[in-house]
């Protein structure tokens, strides 16, 4: 069995750099999840490092299949300096974990529930998982393994959380395109709805 996390992170030092911080948190009955953060001019990235040790499977299916399904982690990308957004670690840190503790498939489109703020004071308590390829290419494995793709998460005030349920993601993408919506602003308010 190949160890992919070291493949992971020379990609994603490959795409972002050094990082400049990592932290590490080990949630009761799961691997271990690291975060790292890298810096880019006046952008702050954050991306999880350990979610695509194994692949995600089907909740309805009876046993995890160890070597098939589909691998990611998690990007975030916001300005620097305008939040405390390096307390985002441990939620960030939660969502990677998710797969392994709820048995979910996280996939572009999904909405991702923390049931708190990002970060304290964070208008956001959801993400949208965006389409990947964009910041950090996919990293292709051998086969049978799925490459591990590297999903961008977007920010998500409750407001944009409850309408994307009712619209649709792409729906609510195209509302953020239209008004120029900053979505790395760690401060930015609720796309106008109406």
């Amino acid at each position: 069995m190949v160890d992919v996390l070291p493949l992971v992170e020379a990609r994603l030092r490959t795409a972002l750099g050094e990082p400049d911080a990592r932290a590490a948190v080990t949630f009761l009955g799961t691997d271990r999840i690291e975060v790292l953060r890298f810096h880019e001019d006046d952008i702050v990235r954050y991306a999880t490092l350990g979610m695509s040790a194994q692949p995600m499977s089907d909740p309805t299916a009876v046993l995890a299949d160890p070597v098939k399904g589909p691998r990611a982690e998690l990007v975030l990308s916001v300005r620097a300096g305008l939040a405390d957004t390096d307390k985002a670690l441990r939620p960030l840190a939660v969502l990677a974990a998710s797969p392994q503790v709820e048995g979910v498939v996280v996939a572009p489109g999904a909405s991702l529930d923390l049931g708190e703020p990002l970060w304290p004071g964070a208008p956001f308590g959801s993400v949208l998982v965006a389409e990947p390829g964009g910041l950090v290419e996919d990293l292709a494995l051998d086969e049978p393994l799925e490459p591990v793709r590297f999903l961008p998460l977007l920010p998500m005030t409750a407001n944009e959380a409850a309408w994307k349920r009712v619209h649709g993601a792409q729906a609510l993408q195209e509302r953020w395109l239209t008004h120029g919506t900053d979505l790395r602003d760690p401060s930015r308010t609720s796309v106008p709805l109406d």
